[in-house]
């Protein structure tokens, strides 16, 4: 945890922590619209990989503010 906190706060010494957590939501909103795709428009029904996608699209959506909120409370 201490590692990634270290390259959250590089990122933020560069001024660069916005840029890279509007990317990785933008990549977590493709996921969960890529996994309700394919649950809804292919005859797959809900199984492993669309929900997996949903997931880890609302993870990345989330998440990544949070560790920067944490590493600037931390640091």
């Amino acid at each position: 945890m201490d590692e990634a906190l270290d390259v959250v706060d590089a990122f933020a010494d560069a001024g660069l922590d916005g840029i890279v957590v509007w990317l990785l939501r933008l990549v977590g909103l493709l996921a969960v619209v890529a996994g309700l795709g394919l649950w809804l428009f292919t005859e797959m029904g809900l199984l492993f990989l669309p929900a997996l996608l949903v997931v880890a699209g609302l993870f990345l959506l989330v998440v990544p503010g949070l560790v920067v909120e944490l590493a600037e409370v931390a640091g």
